[in-house]
């Protein structure tokens, strides 16, 4: 009776290690990690030795800025090189990236953030009215401008032709002559630096921060593949490359509120116009 018993048992063992074999338990699987896309694009207005007003930041404090960035291994990259990831014609930033632009075109672009970003070879790109060129006393001028291009580090883009404020624009104008004026300050701006710089113009920045969808549209229609608004968060796959965000940098973003904006753990800051 045992013997066949031991019988049974070793053919049982012969037909079934065949399909532990071919079949072997499931290895346990690792967590797959997530990097998912998160850039945080910061946004300068202008410099100086002293705090002037709300949109000044010190020139001692971007620099600040540039070494926080270098010492904890940060990386500064062109502006088009985000967009052309959420356009599908490049590969995905790397962990730690980031962006610099400036809006305005302020004088002191030229002569304190273009020193530094030599020093330090970090690419900024600059959102130019070009009203103001060598128009405004704070503004700088088109030979200013470029030097900056030929530098080799700035890349001069839209912030439409004279920095209208949307918003009031569409209460007191008539629909046909708010939608003249969008035009206008759209098309102006981007066939002016294209004809002074020689440059693709494509990127828009709203100033103010203010767009809705009517803007949308006619951004899109003028020619612009990319807009960025004033919104306090990181650049992530679940953005548009149609109102990408930006943190609005002023002289207390320093030290710890810095390292809380590149974590994107920085508090909320209400922005009204």
């Amino acid at each position: 009776m045992k013997s066949r018993i031991a019988v049974v048992l070793f053919t049982l063992l012969l037909f079934l290690t065949p399909a532990f074999a071919a079949n072997p338990q499931p290895k346990q699987q690792q967590p797959a990690l997530n990097q998912g896309v998160s850039v945080p694009i910061l946004l300068y207005h202008r410099f100086g030795p002293t705090v002037a007003d709300g949109m000044t930041i010190k020139t001692s404090v971007f620099e600040e800025h540039l070494k926080y960035l270098r010492d904890n291994g940060y990386k500064v990259i062109p502006l088009r090189q985000l967009v052309n990831w959420y356009l599908k014609k490049g590969p995905a930033p790397a962990p730690k990236s980031v962006v610099i632009v400036e809006d305005d075109a302020h004088k002191t672009v030229y002569s304190d953030m273009l020193p530094l970003a030599k020093k330090y070879n970090v690419p900024v790109t600059v959102f130019v009215y070009p009203s103001a060129i060598s128009n405004a006393k704070y503004a700088m001028t088109w030979d200013q401008l470029r030097e900056l291009k030929k530098s080799g580090l700035f890349d001069i883009q839209s912030h439409t032709f004279w920095h209208p404020n949307f918003k009031k624009d569409r209460k007191k104008m008539a629909p046909a002559e708010f939608e003249k004026s969008v035009d206008t300050q759209l098309t102006k701006s981007k066939a002016r630096l294209e004809k002074e710089l020689g440059v693709k113009v494509d990127m828009l920045a709203w100033p103010f921060g203010i767009y809705d969808d009517y803007l949308l549209k006619k951004a899109a229609a003028a020619g612009y593949i990319s807009t960025f608004t004033i919104e306090r968060h990181h650049a992530s796959a679940a953005d548009s490359v149609n109102k990408l965000p930006r943190y609005l940098l002023i002289n207390a973003d320093q030290g710890k509120a810095f390292a809380q904006i590149l974590a994107g753990t920085a508090p909320k800051r209400n922005i009204v116009y």
